[in-house]
């Protein structure tokens, strides 16, 4: 086996998780009031105004870009796990009705999750345009 495969592959696994983790950073910037929602309807957490979530936001994207960037691997690969990990258990009710509008969307976050425990799992490995190898 060719072992020049592997970085690749975990590159583009690290890129595409990093798109999504992405585009749920910014959504906290562009529509902090969606974000408290989920927050509120996901997570029980109600009452978050906008600096909250403009907060977490920023947290959020820290970490992502750490990950995007293959610094601090056991630490931001292990919190994107976490992170993801905890957003789709959390969603666990869609799963039960999955042909109401738009909870199949929702089935996607497992194949992702899996991605993530791969990344994570395999962050040694992980060695293409990383900043630790």
């Amino acid at each position: 086996m060719d072992d020049r495969r592997i970085p690749l592959a975990l590159l583009l696994l690290r890129l595409s998780v990093f798109s999504v983790m992405l585009m749920w950073s910014l959504d906290k910037f562009v529509r902090p009031d969606h974000a408290a929602a989920v927050f509120k309807s996901f997570y029980f957490i109600g009452g978050l105004n906008e600096t909250a979530i403009y907060i977490i936001g920023a947290v959020q994207l820290a970490i992502v870009f750490g990950f995007l960037l293959g610094w601090r691997k056991r630490l931001t690969y292990g919190l994107v796990l976490l992170l993801h990990a905890v957003s789709t258990f959390s969603s666990f009710p869609v799963y039960l009705a999955p042909y109401q509008d738009p909870n199949l969307l929702f089935f996607a976050a497992w194949p992702m999750l899996a991605a993530c425990f791969a990344l994570y799992t395999l962050r040694d490995l992980d060695t293409l345009l990383a900043i630790e190898r």
